[in-house]
């Protein structure tokens, strides 16, 4: 649902609000930036009392055009104007903290899971319950749940879901004609998947072609959905312990650095070159993309030689059939939250509800601005974007299982684990001996935030 998201995935990683320390204290400086301020009010900065302005942070200008549309539309007909702030997404979460402790807020903005908790416990976020009681357009129960169970916390709805995501598998037709290899269907297993992409890396060496590209960082769209369709585990239900040393986990990694990474670029060539970039240039045979990111390649150059492919299964009980927990997608979605201090409240909801309606977001999918955050409303998303078959992104919902995209309390530990499996993307034959690095890093990381 996003930008760019592999490359904003990697600066997350290296963004200042996830490291340890300031992750707490940023909490702490949240809490006695509020009780300064006395709920007054004084550090709003959004829209100032009586202002016909609505100020709306985001961090994805891909989604601007279709989002503007929406605003206009409930502007004009309550009376403001609706002013969009786009940044980049280390700027936006600066943003955000610098607000809350005294610059400016924006009426309304995005949260996504990676910061929900603590925003929602420094009681940043405005409280939304009496307005969803209130507005008869608003089901909370139509959302996916466990979307809407990231802007929860201890009953109190603080941001209602905007959208959700699902990956699917974007591949190069004019790569795969050149090298004699047939297109591949949704009947593909992750043994498919590995085999062509090492084929192709064979078959393009010469040309500098590589079959597929998987960083460290490229979770979401990669190989979280490798474990979980191998009935593995990131992290434990509870959020308390890592799912590293699952014996399922320690398999799909095992395959992920067999079988997954011989088919990849080398190490050091995918640190420098994200793999949207790559995959553009020509120089990839196939690529684990989110719904979030078709409009860039919907809008490339090459755009005629891209098909999508419902993402793979793993075989894991070798009966030759997909069983629909062995093929799965990571999923995450946004939340439209509004400033717990801001000068319009009242608007600030309106407009989140205008989003948030069935209309709106069906509107949304319609305006090709990213799926639904509502079940059973994201079916015009495949009509925005025409030229290309969209449906692996819908079909996987049902013939697959959405698996939420693992998050925790502070999220620090998804930093460190990526940072450690760096050297073993570069000689995979290590991987056993990363793995209890991995474990015990996730667990200490775990037990701090919990402590």
């Amino acid at each position: 649902m996003l930008t760019a998201y592999y490359a904003e995935e990697i600066k997350m990683r290296k963004s200042s609000i996830m490291k340890k320390g300031l992750a707490l204290g940023l909490s702490a400086a949240f809490v006695l930036s509020l009780a300064g301020c006395g709920g007054s009010g004084d550090n709003s900065g959004g829209s100032s009392e009586g202002s016909n302005t609505i100020r709306v942070g985001i961090w994805d200008n891909n989604q601007l055009a279709g989002l503007q549309q929406i605003a206009d539309e409930w502007g004009e007909e309550n009376g403001y104007d609706v002013e969009f702030q786009v940044t980049d997404w280390d700027t936006y979460w600066t943003m955000l903290e610098a607000g809350v402790q005294g610059g400016e807020m924006p009426d309304v903005f995005w949260m996504r899971s990676n910061n929900a908790i603590k925003y929602m416990q420094a009681g940043v976020m405005m409280d939304l319950d009496e307005y969803i009681e209130n507005d008869d357009t608003m089901n909370i129960d139509d959302f996916y749940p466990d979307i809407t169970d990231l802007y929860t916390l201890d009953g109190t709805h603080y941001a209602i879901p905007k959208d959700h995501d699902t990956i699917a598998v974007i591949y190069n037709k004019a790569v795969f004609d050149k090298y004699g290899i047939e297109y591949p269907t949704k009947d593909w297993t992750w043994q498919d998947f590995a085999d062509i992409a090492q084929e192709i890396n064979e078959k393009g060496a010469a040309d500098g072609v590589y079959g597929t590209y998987c960083n460290s960082g490229d979770v979401q769209n990669f190989w979280y959905n490798i474990i979980y369709s191998f009935g593995g585990k990131v992290i434990s239900d509870d959020k308390t312990e890592s799912g590293f040393d699952d014996p399922a986990t320690v398999e799909a990694m095992n395959f992920i650095a067999d079988e997954i990474l011989p088919g990849c670029p080398p190490q050091d060539a995918m640190a420098n070159t994200g793999g949207d970039t790559m995959f553009q240039s020509g120089l990839l045979g196939m690529l684990p993309q989110g719904s979030f990111d078709v409009i860039k390649y919907y809008d490339s150059d090459n755009a005629s030689d891209y098909g999508w492919v419902m993402m793979p299964y793993a075989d894991v009980n070798g009966d030759g059939q997909c069983q629909k927990e062995e093929r799965v997608s990571i999923y995450n979605g946004l939340g439209w939250a509004a400033y717990a201090n801001t000068e319009n409240p009242d608007a600030a909801y309106s407009l989140i509800s205008a989003f948030c309606s069935e209309e709106g977001q069906k509107k949304q999918a319609e305006l090709g601005v990213t799926l639904a955050g509502r079940m059973n409303c994201s079916d015009p998303f495949t009509e925005a974007y025409s030229e290309m078959d969209m449906t692996p992104f819908i079909d996987i919902e049902e013939e697959g299982t959405l698996v939420m995209r693992p998050y925790s309390k502070e999220y620090t530990w998804e930093s460190d684990i990526c940072d450690l499996l760096v050297p073993v993307w570069a000689d995979p034959d290590t991987m056993n001996d990363v793995l209890p690095d991995v474990v015990e890093t996730m667990n200490a990381d775990l037990a701090e935030e919990n402590d």
